[in-house]
């Protein structure tokens, strides 16, 4: 009988492929591009109807009716990338991806170059790190959940010893992780969303990057509701297409309670991002129950799981056959999925972090 890990590898093989042309990768924040970051586009789509509507992402309370709930994510963003060498002087950088419940970290070690960083296959049990000011990274061992196979693993378990404590010490020495397709820095700033309380995510909750505080402002005086949970994002990495990894997630009483009576008067439940169904279904049962929860999830949503609580979804545009797209199929349908990817190469849509946005309705 296949592992949970063997099935979600399986329906990973079988997620939406596609070619993704290098220009259509967004290179640099809206605001670099003289932006606001609700001046993004956004392809609205209903999933039943096949409908297609492109506008900017500032007109999304034209999508909205009054009662739908947006369930937001409230992690922040660290600067989750530190420098590191090796013994034999080796420059690295350093991802902290995921702080695990012993106090120990998930990390990805990789080496940087003049097109942002790429995978090192180096790492070995036992050896240490240096870091900035005499921070060091003691390598335990290979995490091996999702191992693909015939490749060098890519996080590890560490332990990080630092003269202060590690959000402290990630303000003053870490930066913003970054890939290939972002060729300049930003400062972290640009990879916060307007709903970041609590820091925690190596990577930005990017779904939210295109709400303004004054886009918020409408959306409330239309009488759309806001439901925030916590979903603590580990490192993506562009390279391997692998499935999440264990994630800190807390969904509260309150908005357990608000969801639920969303769904029991027939309202629609939008979640703000992949981050927040991953963590809202997480406590939710097959018949749409949402209850209260706190810990680390490894839930991966696909197809043949379903999704119970939701019914829409605001997200990016995502890689091809990444973990994502089997998560929007499990929402919107494979025809849905095909058809709207094609008009947004078509439509000549930006992708990643600081890209356009879909919204996917039912209708």
């Amino acid at each position: 009988m296949a592992t949970a890990a063997e099935t979600a590898l399986k329906t990973l093989e079988q997620s939406l492929d596609f070619a993704l042309p290098d220009d259509l990768h967004a290179t640099m924040p809206a605001e670099v591009r003289g932006l606001r970051r609700d001046e993004v586009r956004l392809m609205a789509s209903h999933y039943h109807s096949n409908k297609v509507a492109h506008a900017q992402f500032k007109a999304l309370t034209d999508f909205l009716d009054p009662g739908d709930v947006l369930v937001i994510n409230t992690s922040g963003t660290l600067n989750a990338a530190l420098s590191a060498q090796r013994a034999d002087g080796t420059p690295l950088e350093l991802h902290l991806s995921t702080r695990l419940p012993d106090g120990h970290w998930l990390v990805e070690a990789r080496q940087p170059g003049e097109k942002g960083t790429k995978p090192f296959p180096g790492l070995r049990e036992g050896e240490i790190l240096r870091l900035p000011t005499l921070g060091r990274a003691v390598i335990r061992k290979p995490y091996q959940r999702y191992r693909t196979v015939n490749l060098p693993p890519r996080l590890w378990h560490a332990t990080l010893i630092l003269p202060e404590p590690v959000d402290a010490y990630l303000e003053r020495h870490g930066f913003p992780i970054r890939y290939g397709y972002v060729r300049e820095f930003y400062p972290i700033a640009y990879y916060q969303t307007v709903f970041a309380t609590e820091p925690g995510s190596a990577e930005m909750p990017s779904a939210g990057r295109p709400f303004t505080h004054r886009l918020v402002t409408r959306l409330a005086a239309k009488g759309v509701q806001f439901a925030p949970l916590l979903l603590h994002t580990g490192v993506s990495s562009q390279e391997n297409r692998e499935p999440p990894y264990p994630e800190y997630y807390r969904v509260s009483r309150a908005t357990a309670h608000i969801v639920n009576a969303a769904r029991h008067d027939g309202r629609r439940v939008v979640a703000v991002g992949t981050t927040a169904i991953r963590a809202l279904e997480t406590v939710t049962d097959g018949r749409g129950r949402v209850r209260a929860g706190e810990g680390w999830t490894e839930l991966v949503v696909t197809p043949e799981r379903g999704i119970f609580a939701v019914d829409g979804l605001i997200t990016g545009f995502h890689e091809p056959k990444s973990s994502h797209l089997a998560m929007l199929e499990a929402l919107a349908g494979r025809p849905h999925l095909e058809m709207t990817y094609a008009e947004a190469l078509r439509e000549r849509y930006l992708w990643h972090e600081f890209g356009d946005v879909h919204l996917l309705l039912p209708g």
